[in-house]
């Protein structure tokens, strides 16, 4: 594969909008049966090159070559005529549609009068999905029913219903558990082994070390590093190459301090809480000012534990208390009133109003402050969304800005903005960075660090065991719905945590 021709050249990509140079000399090179992985901030210009190679941009400057010619897609549908496909992290598919009908939009089968021949359609599709090693989902079945793997799938049998040598994949885990993935991953292979070529975009490190054959880094518009060897990159050069910075620069200094229980009352204190067949008993305290945060598997019962703490799911055993008071079990509107925020795992489904700009994610749970008389007071409402979204440094600093269109870590700092509106006293973090570049997460973490330093007290939940290590002060680790260690986040490291993971026994 090395010594044959690249499938796809870019070179000196250039695209410019109005006031912003997007990208300013791009370089990618493609092989044929490869998975290229393409890192960067957000901002860098990914998302822009991606588009340029799908047809949505014209490139301002630069070449683009496909199977040894220059070719210049004006559109979408060009660009797929090429054989080029791109899966965006939204899913472009119509849920009302069946799977065959997804497959074949745009160019169903049809016979003497154009008349579409629905059975074709179908038996075509699970052709496609047997290639897929996916012949469990029914091309008749609605896409709206599918769960968001199977959707995947749809979106690349569609793709291969072209006939495309490359898939363009962005994002393609971000809503997937990890078997989910594993499967993910099994299907990218099958399709590499048939010689397409997969150009692959995500923020997970990990997952660039197990499917990618070669990296291209961009910075800043540019191409800072081209045809690295995934495998054996380190970690801190890609972050370094990202970023500017190394890897130990990522996470904020941890403040040389220690919380004693005899001079601080812990504002938040769960008793005894269970849900049967989720998660044992839970004793746990909080003071202000302190991170604590829960490490463990996926499945584990640490996002359990933290809804519950919420009041998202009613116990069957223990207590919340916020400041000594007990909460009312399984009541949202309660710990809310208490002082308690949650910023959850899923937050695009569960946190955030889309469609609705900055401002009104922001304000949405203090609404009633702006009421006068029956009315709301918009200016008032959008001076107070920009003053907490301005000290988060949220960008872009325009209220206005409908919050779809935002970053990952925008995203997430507009829901923190949400709850530091709100007065919130304990603040309930569930994968705070999933879906976040490297360098948005450093300015997470330093977010979330500088919070507690004014008091706010933080119970985190992460996948990522260093993220929990680097950002709590306290640890507690959480194997199949029980607390089996905790202590200091000094006095462990990651392959410690992952010892008590996985044969760790509880301790009292």
């Amino acid at each position: 594969m090395a010594h044959e021709p690249p499938l796809l050249t870019m070179s000196g990509i250039t695209k410019s909008f109005p006031g912003v140079r997007a990208l300013d000399g791009v370089d990618l090179e493609v092989r044929a049966g490869e998975v290229h992985c393409v890192l960067g901030q957000n901002g860098a210009g990914k998302s822009t090159l991606i588009k340029v190679l799908a047809g949505a941009h014209r490139p301002d400057g630069g070449r683009i070559t496909w199977r040894g010619e220059e070719v210049a897609p004006a559109s979408p549908i060009a660009a797929m005529r090429l054989g080029i496909a791109t899966l965006y992290q939204e899913l472009d598919l119509v849920e009302g549609l069946s799977v065959a009908e997804n497959v074949f939009l745009g160019h169903e089968p049809t016979s003497v009068g154009f008349v579409v021949r629905a059975r074709a359609a179908r038996e075509a599709t699970a052709r496609l999905l047997r290639r897929l090693g996916h012949d469990e989902i029914d091309p008749a079945r609605p896409v709206g029913q599918l769960s968001a793997a199977q959707r995947q799938i749809v979106s690349m049998a569609r793709a291969l219903s072209h006939e495309v040598r490359l898939i363009v994949m962005d994002e393609p885990s971000a809503a997937l558990d990890p078997e989910e993935v594993d499967n993910l991953f099994r299907t990218v292979g099958d399709l590499t082994a048939e010689g397409v070529a997969v150009v692959y975009i995500s923020h997970r490190l990990e997952e660039i070390r197990r499917i990618g054959d070669r990296v291209t880094v961009i910075k800043d518009g540019r191409t800072v590093a081209g045809g690295l060897a995934a495998k054996s990159t380190s970690t801190d050069e890609v972050v370094r190459l990202m970023t500017g910075r190394t890897v130990e620069y990522v996470f904020p200094e941890r403040p040389h301090r220690t919380f004693d229980p005899a001079a601080t009352a812990p504002v938040l204190r769960v008793e005894g809480l269970a849900r049967e067949g989720e998660f044992a008993p839970v004793d746990l305290e909080l003071r202000p000012g302190e991170i604590v945060g829960l490490a463990g598997l996926v499945g584990s019962g640490r996002s359990e534990i933290l809804e519950t703490v919420y009041g998202a799911r009613r116990p069957t055993a223990g207590r919340v208390l916020v400041d000594g008071i007990p909460l009312r079990p399984g009541s949202v509107p309660a710990a809310v009133r208490a002082g308690i925020g949650l910023a959850p795992e899923e937050r695009k489904a569960q946190a955030l109003l889309l469609m609705e700009s900055v401002t009104r994610n922001v304000t949405v749970s203090t609404l009633a402050r702006y009421a006068r008389g029956g009315w709301l007071d918009r200016q008032k409402e959008r001076a107070a969304a920009r003053r907490v979204t301005r000290e988060l440094s949220l960008r872009p600093d325009n209220p206005d800005t409908p919050v779809r269109t935002l970053s990952g870590g925008n995203q997430q700092k507009a829901v923190l903005a949400r709850w530091l509106l709100h007065g919130c006293k304990v603040l309930l973090l569930d994968e705070p960075t999933r879906g976040v570049d490297i360098g948005a997460r450093a300015e997470l973490y330093a977010v979330v660090r500088r919070l507690a330093d004014e008091g706010l007290a933080v119970l985190l939940v992460s996948s990522e065991v260093p993220e929990v290590l680097g950002l709590a002060d306290r640890v507690l680790v959480v194997r199949e719905g029980s607390v089996v260690h905790a202590c200091d986040a000094r006095e462990l490291d990651e392959h410690r945590v992952l010892d008590l993971v996985m044969e760790g026994s509880p301790t009292a």
